[in-house]
Formats: structure tokens, C-alpha cells, sequence
């Protein structure tokens, strides 16, 4: 059962049980899960994907990419992400997201198609491995054509807002077959603007923030992967008010 519906949907893009919590008390639309957001994204862990599913009513959507680069995989990693979408299956996961190109730069069409049957009744979204194509306009066409649901891009650029032309392109080009789901750097403050310059269907938020860790003790010599040891007791999450301003945003 899923609890809410809006005209516009909001996706937030989560790598722990807390930013998971936290999006789902400010009321978004569907979770993407998945763990090292540092690294771009990789598949979560099995107990975060069923706490998730199994305590929070809400959409969720896994990420399947087992290491961070780029986008061209090996047989092997093929295998772990196909034993990983038949994993989200059965355990109720609504949808996955998934990205292949070719070593030429192009939409690996013959893989995408593979594992949108795989995927079966779940959604199926292409993620960000869009904006490393070569052609986005053909890659584009060929994914409507493959049956995609959603196509999550910041236009080809840094963020979504400077690559909003591209996405005003693509929604226009979509005939309503894919959902367009602008992502990076999309906050509160500049949705209202992203809506009416490109009128894409969904959106893709993080609102990441840095809270204190509760630890008393702490060793500040070592660092255990911060980039700096004065990062190394913080906790990123999210901005619960950016979260429900987005939503109330939405809802409007």
C-alpha cells in the first residue's frame, strides 16, 4: 500500500536506515536506496532493503550497480546485478535502477532490455550513466523505445538546473512513455523553478546534511575515509524541513 499521491513525484536518494526514516516522516513520494553516495552510488545492503521495505510504507526503488566507475561491466558483475534484481523481487521492492553503456559511449540496448525483463512487474528507471553518453537524444529514443519508466539526468550537466534545457528537451520528447526525473542539486529552493522550466513529472533530491556524532570519546589522529579528520565524526543525512518544503511544494 502506498500512501501518497501528488502530481508531481519526489524521489530521495537514500544510503541509510536514519535518511530513510527522515524521508519518509517528510512525506516523499519513493526512497532510492542504495549505500556509498560518495562514490556515486552502489546497491545497498540486504538488511537495510528489508528493514526498509518491511517498516516504512512507501515506494522504494534499489539501486543495482556493484562498484563505483564507470558503466561498462564485466560477465561476472553482470551476474551479481541480475542475482540482485531477482533479490529485490522477491522481497517486494517496486523498482530498481539500473545504467549500461557500451565502450563506445551508447546505451548498452541488448543488457537494458535483458534486465528490464527481468525486472518483471517492477518499475525499471535508467539512471545517471545517461549523462555519460555519448548521444543523449538517440540514447533517449532508444530507452522510450525499450520501455523504460523513468530516466533520471541532470541534462547531460553538473546539475539539473544547468542542464534544464536538455531536460525541457527530453520531457517534450517523452509522449508521456517515460517519466523524466531531473536529479543533482535539486533542492527546495530551486524546484518551484525546475517545474515550470522543464514540467518534468519527477524529481530526484538528496537535501544532504551533516549531523553530529553522539560518541563522547573520539580519536581525532585517525581518519577511517573522511576526506578531512574533521569530517570523520560526522553523519550525513537529511534536511527533514528542506524535505517537507519540497513536498508541500508539490502538493500545491
Amino acid at each position: 500500500m502506498i500512501r501518497m499521491k501528488y502530481p508531481y513525484e519526489i524521489e530521495v536518494c537514500c544510503d541509510s536506515w536514519r535518511s530513510a526514516e527522515i524521508a519518509f516522516k517528510a512525506g516523499v513520494h519513493r526512497l532510492e536506496l542504495c549505500s556509498a553516495i560518495g562514490e556515486g552510488g552502489l546497491t545497498p545492503s540486504i538488511g537495510l532493503t528489508q528493514q526498509v521495505i518491511q517498516k516504512l510504507d512507501i515506494q522504494v526503488h534499489v539501486l543495482i550497480r556493484p562498484r563505483s566507475g564507470d558503466f561498462l561491466y564485466s560477465v561476472d558483475e553482470i551476474e551479481i546485478m541480475k542475482k540482485d534484481v531477482e533479490y529485490c523481487k522477491n522481497v517486494g521492492v517496486q523498482g530498481v535502477v539500473i545504467g549500461f553503456l557500451l565502450a563506445n559511449g551508447e546505451i548498452d540496448t541488448k543488457l537494458t532490455k535483458e534486465f528490464i525483463e527481468l525486472a518483471g512487474d517492477m518499475k525499471v528507471t535508467f539512471h545517471r550513466a545517461f549523462d555519460m553518453c555519448k548521444n543523449p537524444i538517440k540514447a533517449f529514443e532508444e530507452l522510450k523505445e525499450l520501455g523504460i519508466d523513468y530516466v533520471l539526468t541532470s541534462g547531460q550537466a553538473a546539475t539539473a538546473k544547468e542542464g534544464e534545457t536538455l531536460i525541457r528537451d527530453l520531457v517534450k520528447k517523452s509522449d508521456g512513455k517515460i517519466k523524466i526525473m531531473p536529479g543533482s542539486g535539486v533542492r527546495a529552493h530551486n524546484l518551484d523553478e525546475l517545474i515550470q522550466s522543464t514540467q518534468a513529472p519527477a524529481y530526484h533530491m538528496s537535501a544532504r546534511i551533516k549531523s553530529d556524532s553522539k560518541m563522547k570519546y573520539k580519536k581525532t589522529a585517525v581518519a577511517m575515509g573522511a576526506q578531512s579528520l574533521d569530517d570523520e565524526y560526522l553523519i550525513s543525512t537529511h534536511s527533514l524541513e528542506d524535505l517537507k518544503l519540497a513536498v508541500n511544494l508539490v502538493q500545491q
